[in-house]
Formats: C-alpha cells, structure tokens, sequence
C-alpha cells in the first residue's frame, strides 16, 4: 500500500461527513479526490451531537460503504469522537458540550449497533470513562479507544492504557488556550507517550511548527500518527464552511475557525499540504513521513482485524 491512511476526516472537498442529507454521488467524489491527492484510505469521523442524530450520521455512512465497493475501498471505516468528552470550555472543542456525557456502555452499544461492524475508532476522555469500563469494553468489541477532549490525569491515563486505550488524539488541541505550566494535558500524554500512539494535526495553524518539532523529537517514531481532521472546507480554500451544523470560516492562511473566533473548528488543509509543512518547517524525511502516515495508522487498524478475528 503506497497511499497515506488518514484516521480522522470529518468531511472534504464541499461535502460534511456529519450532514444528515450524504449522497452517494458526494462521497464517491470525495474518494476519487482523496485518491488523486495521494491518500488511499480514511476513516470518517462522527462527532458530538444529539444521540439520535449520531446514530442516524452513522447508520448512514454504513449504508454508503455497503452500497459502493469504490466508496468502501476509501472508508476504511467510522472514527466515532464523542459524545463521552470532557464539557469543560476549552477541552470540548468543536463539539457541542450539552451534548457531551459520561461514558455509558448502553450508550456505546447503541453507537456500535448503527455502526454494524464499521465502526473502528472511538475517541473519548478517560475521566468520563469511569474505571474504564466502556474503554474495557470497545477494546474487548475489537474498537480502537482513543482518548481526547480530555484533561485526564496521570492516574486517568495510565488506568485506561492497562484497559486497552491505544492512542491519544491530536495532541495540542482540544484543550485551553491557556493550561497550568507544567501539570496540563499535553506533559501527562508526553509522559506515557512510550505506552501509547499520539496523533498529531500537521498543519502548522493547530500546533505551530517549532512546537510540533519539540513533540515530534521526543515521542518514539512508531508512536507517532498524523491525521488531516479535516472538514468539509479540506482542499477548497477560504470560506464560510458547514461541520455538523455549525459555521467555519477559514482565513486566507488555512486555518479553519468556529464562529465565535475562540478555537478551530477542525482543519481545512490536506495531507499535502501537511507534508509541505513537516517536510519544510518541521524537517521531517520522506521516511518518517511514510511511517507516521502509513504504516503507523495500518498498526492501529490492524489491531481492529486482529480483535474481529
């Protein structure tokens, strides 16, 4: 396999993986495109909203994979982020915190159920996971349990990876502008990054490139992932934009905003242009690059296999 595997795309090219009207014509364009672009598969991600209305998201995106060999080749399968995030200002992100909840394994059952199989990733915050039950529990479904949104602690952390988390997403973002100057998020995940796959958004916007070439430098290769979390405005350029019914602008440099101006609301850039930037101003090799968004994402999707086997 030659062509990147991108664990978190939220929409592309004009279409939102989270709208609730996806066409068949839609995706398959957004596969071609993502083919011609270099990336040979993805995961489309559902984020944080109504129940009722991440079931339907989801059950929908199974209907597409199953109808359309060419769409099932591209959607590896469904990265579910949320509902079971931290609400917290900052650390909710993107995601509606009235829709976020304690982890539930009814809840996550009902989620798995309108997945039928496709869905492969979760993404929660461990400190809504009580004793990590429901991370026990997908990781024992065959799920890859990911933890973001999130401002676990040390304890939080090192109780969920002995129950089967395996990866922390995009490290730098989802948290506060602001975090106290040396117990925060972002050291504790650095702190148990030999023991755990830590995703990175490489744009340049979400972590500057200096910091991400701190991170980069002191996080093992193999635990290393970068993933686009792209949405709909991914390839398209300035604009007004739609994620899960909510307004992104994207500013003349790229960077994909939420309305009111206090966070990103997702990425706007591709995988080439994140190459650019690793490539230029992080100094990354054709190497590494090939391993943190290749054979890396490959590892975490084959311990799904190797669990539904």
């Amino acid at each position: 396999m030659s062509g990147y595997i991108d664990l978190q795309v939220n929409g592309y090219a004009g279409v939102d993986f989270n709208s609730d009207h996806l066409s068949t014509n839609e995706v398959v364009n957004v596969c071609r495109r993502l083919k011609v672009e270099g990336t040979d598969s993805i995961l489309a991600t559902v984020i944080t909203a109504r129940l009722d209305l991440m079931l339907q998201r989801i059950a929908r995106l199974v209907e597409l994979i199953q109808g359309s060999s060419e769409i099932a080749a591209c959607i590896r399968g469904i990265h579910v982020e949320g509902p079971f995030l931290n609400p917290a200002d900052g650390f909710i992100g993107a995601h509606p915190a009235s829709d976020a909840m304690p982890a539930d394994i009814s809840v996550t059952d009902q989620l798995l159920e309108a997945g039928n199989g496709s869905v492969k990733m979760v993404t929660l915050a461990p400190e809504m996971d009580s004793d990590a039950r429901v991370t026990r529990h997908l990781t024992n479904s065959g799920i890859v349990v990911a933890a973001g949104h999130s401002n676990a602690s040390l304890n939080d952390l090192q109780r969920s990876i002995d129950q089967g988390l395996k990866l922390f997403t995009h490290l730098g973002n989802g948290c506060p502008g602001s975090l106290p100057r040396h117990d925060n998020i972002v050291q504790r995940v650095l702190a148990v990054s030999d023991q755990l796959k830590i995703s990175f958004i490489a744009d340049g916007h979400h972590v500057p490139a200096f910091a991400l070439r701190n991170y980069l430098g002191m996080i093992p290769s193999e635990n290393i992932v970068i993933v686009t979390d792209a949405i709909s405005a991914a390839g398209l350029g300035p604009g007004r934009y739609e994620l899960s019914g909510q307004v992104v602008e994207v500013d003349d440099d790229g960077a994909a905003w939420a309305a009111c101006r206090t966070h990103y609301a997702g990425c706007a850039s591709t995988f080439q242009q994140m190459i650019e930037v690793l490539k230029g101003s992080v100094g990354v090799s054709d190497e590494q690059i090939r391993q943190w968004m290749i054979t890396n994402p490959l590892q975490l999707l084959a311990v799904h296999q190797a669990d539904d086997e």
